[in-house]
């Protein structure tokens, strides 16, 4: 059975690093859907920290040009699906020479990724949609307890109540997709080109489905923009019937997201909302955090959406031209 690291686990790993160290950054490590992955939680920081420093950084780019502030202050998270990523086990070996404190993320915790951590963190991955996400999870709620620790953040008890109800959210959020991911894969599926938007912590989603849902599992060129920068050049290529898809996020930054999806039916392009605010989260999920918690739910809404899109086009999501078939690259 796939096993999650708990709250009460998180929290005695937290006190021992803060114990022991005088703890001033938090980096997130890693590569690929990981890399992606990883984004959430480095965005709670990042929006919530006053003087604690926190970072996300592609594992081969730490390797060979990590940043000079990563030190003995510092705590890594290094993050690897099936934990044998060789660029991600490069960079906990890298990380622990430097003297940071190096958690490892991974749903195998006998992997070569977690060999030289201090910690193992592990998440679950294929036992729901809500465990799509659960990588997220795990990391977000390492971020929220560790920066609460440092900082004494405010939303902390609104970020712990609504990491106990998102997997039911995000389950249900799926279960609710099919009708809308058929009518996208019928849409969608003989496009050779999908541009991809999201604003704040969706950012890591769209990527994902960019790079790794559209590019690597369908073959699809996958542009993946910023909303707010939708309007910085790219807007060139809005025209009548251009493929968009655009995740809506629930909180601070939808304005921009709005104000994307106005412009994109103002001239006709083909577009496709997953809005968040139809899944209710801010039900059951404090609204001055629910934010944070959108990429949990639209991660597993857009696995749906991906299924289906896979299965019109006859391309499995598991098939490959050089990933796991080329040994050196």
């Amino acid at each position: 059975m796939e096993q999650e690291t708990s709250l009460d686990e998180i929290k005695k790993v937290v006190n021992k690093i803060t114990e022991k160290r005088d703890v001033r950054n938090l980096v997130f490590i890693g590569c690929g859907a990981s890399y992606s992955e990883l984004f959430a939680a480095y965005y709670y920081v990042k929006q919530n920290a006053e003087t604690f420093k926190t970072d996300l950084i592609q594992a081969n780019e730490f390797n060979y040009a990590a940043p000079a502030y990563f030190g003995e202050h510092s705590v890594a998270v290094v993050a690897s699906l099936g934990g044998t990523t060789k660029e991600s086990i490069e960079a906990v070996g890298n990380a622990k020479k430097r003297g940071a404190f190096v958690l490892t993320l991974t749903y195998k915790p006998d992997s070569p990724l977690t060999k030289n951590a201090d910690f193992v963190l592990q998440h679950k991955f294929f036992e729901s949609y809500a465990t799509k996400a659960s990588k997220q999870k795990v990391l977000l709620t390492f971020a929220v307890e560790l920066l609460h620790h440092v900082e004494n953040t405010k939303n902390y008890d609104a970020m712990i109540q609504g990491l106990s109800v998102v997997d039911t959210i995000a389950n249900q959020a799926a279960d609710g997709a099919d009708e809308d991911a058929e009518k996208f894969a019928q849409s969608y599926k003989d496009e050779p080109h999908i541009f991809t938007l999201a604003s704040g912590a969706n950012q890591g989603v769209a990527y994902s489905t960019g790079n790794f849902i559209f590019m690597e599992m369908q073959w699809i060129k996958g542009t993946v923009l910023d909303s707010a920068e939708l309007f910085h050049g790219p807007f060139e290529l809005a025209v009548k019937d251009a493929p968009f898809l655009l995740f809506m996020n629930d909180g601070r930054t939808r304005h921009l997201d709005s104000r994307a999806l106005e412009f994109l039916q103002r001239f006709d392009t083909k577009y496709t909302v997953i809005d968040a605010k139809d899944y209710w989260l801010d039900s059951q999920i404090d609204g001055s955090v629910v934010d944070y918690f959108d990429p949990m739910v639209l991660t597993a809404v857009m696995r749906k959406f991906a299924e289906h899109l896979a299965d019109a086009r006859n391309h499995p999501l598991s098939k490959r031209r050089y990933m796991w078939k080329l040994e050196n690259y």
